[in-house]
């Protein structure tokens, strides 16, 4: 059985339950199963065959959720694309070589265009043609700017998902359509015959509005959408109590804001989760709610620490760059992540580690070494900060010096906060690690994907 007739089977033998809960409508597994077989034949006509490489624009809907689903079945090489993506388009085109593109809309046939000049196959795609299996494209910025695209193995990605048990459960899909952190909850949802519900977009009242409405008991989120959640008070508005878990992941979560979420959830387990676009998403364990130490449980996931530098090595990971050097993976298929680890004293539990930040976001004060996210979580048990983002900004004398935007709380005086804030400080950090520099915001700079942007201000 190939990458995802398993997957397709499994989803016809759910039938009537519901699957897809958008804002004004709810489909069915029927429907679901019925739309993959439409468009199966729609691409086949049109022409897409078994290792073309397809540009698939769109969001959590029916048709480009069975679109993608149609298109492993032919096993073509899948690029996914979300909405935001636009402005990526070429770059994204050209990344990845692509022949095909098509454009999914809600309750519209999809859109299939081919792409002039596409005509090379990549040694990887012959590798996954041979095989035949499907593949899955995603991008991630090089350092250039430019797009990379990384190509998995459909049929190992989904391998984990094949012993899932059936359960009767709603998960609010945040991440994007794109994002490996969203294919894997679509994934872990459609294995399982949970009901999968899109909010109107991801502003906190519409996040929350859905939970009350299709009592959500899981919500994946990043740490900044979180604190967004929590400075919105939707908590107070919206009955939440369904709610059962609570992922994160995506980036370093600081204590602080983690025992806020605890304070506001005290009925909701917090699980931190892990994964990379390169490696795909591991099985770890929390130590608790109220802990940012995880360890991995991962039968297909092997790690190392090299020089605080967290390595991993999938049976999930990509098969290489379709436009890259393997740079960052050593000859023996080991991948550099990137992400700084702390591990557990003795006293933590053994094989526990806590991620402190990125590799490129250390700021160097004079040789001193400062993560951005413990600076953060300081700042943020100060009950009169709501949010803050730490980053370096050059200094003649010491290279760099610890930076912060601040984001009070409503009523709170900004006058006074810049003394407060750097005393309180004094008082649990190194002198080095005190922000040098206060910048009172309205809110802080992040991603249209919820993820702290630390520019370096020159």
């Amino acid at each position: 059985m190939n990458s995802s007739s398993w997957l397709i089977d499994r989803i016809a033998n759910f039938e009537d339950r519901p699957f897809l809960a958008q804002p004004d409508v709810t489909y069915s597994y029927d429907a679901l199963s019925e739309s993959i077989t439409t468009q199966i034949k729609y691409f086949k006509a049109q022409g897409i065959q078994a290792g073309d490489v397809v540009l698939l624009h769109g969001d959590y809907t029916l048709e480009a959720i069975a679109s993608l689903l149609a298109l492993f079945e032919i096993k073509a090489m899948v690029a996914p694309a979300a909405i935001d993506a636009k402005s990526e388009r070429q770059q994204r085109i050209e990344a990845s070589n692509a022949r095909w593109e098509i454009h999914t809309e809600k309750s519209k046939k999809p859109e299939v265009k081919m792409l002039e000049g596409q005509n090379e196959v990549h040694s990887y795609i012959k590798e996954l043609i041979q095989a035949e299996q499907a593949g899955l494209i995603l991008f991630s910025s090089g350092s250039t700017g430019k797009p990379k695209a990384m190509i998995h193995s459909a049929e190992r990605l989904l391998e984990p998902f094949k012993g899932k048990r059936t359960k009767k459960l709603s998960i609010l899909i945040f991440l994007l359509f794109d994002h490996v952190g969203g294919i894997n909850t679509l994934f872990n949802g459609l294995s399982t015959g949970a009901r999968i519900v899109v909010p109107q977009d991801r502003k906190p009242e519409n996040v929350a509005r859905a939970i009350e409405q299709y009592s959500v008991k899981l919500l994946p989120a990043s740490p900044t959408f979180l604190n967004l959640f929590l400075i919105s008070s939707v908590a107070e508005q919206y009955d939440l109590s369904s709610l059962r878990y609570i992922t994160y992941g995506t980036e370093p979560m600081p204590e602080s804001l983690l025992n806020r979420i605890k304070a506001a959830f005290p009925d909701t387990a917090l699980i931190q989760t892990f994964g990379t676009s390169e490696t795909g998403i591991s099985q770890t364990i929390s130590r608790s709610s109220s802990s940012t130490l995880i360890k991995f449980d991962d039968p297909n996931t092997e790690y190392k620490i090299v020089e605080g530098e967290l390595w991993l090595r999938s049976k999930s990971q990509i098969l290489g760059y379709l436009n890259h050097e393997m740079s960052r993976f050593t000859e023996d298929g080991w991948f550099k992540t990137g992400d700084l680890l702390e591990p557990a004293n003795e006293k933590e539990g053994e094989g526990f580690f806590r991620i402190v930040g990125r590799k490129q976001e250390i700021i160097n004060v004079g040789g001193e070494k400062v993560t951005p996210s413990e600076v953060e979580s300081t700042l943020l048990e100060m009950p009169e900060i709501a949010d803050c983002l730490v980053y370096p900004e050059t200094n003649a004398l010491t290279g760099q010096i610890v930076a912060a935007e601040i984001v009070l709380k409503e009523g709170i005086d900004s006058k006074p906060m810049k003394r407060a804030i750097k005393n309180f400080c004094r008082e649990k950090l190194s002198t080095y690690k005190v922000p040098a520099r206060l910048h009172f915001k309205e809110a802080t700079n992040f991603s249209n994907r919820f993820k702290k942007m630390r520019i370096k201000k020159i």
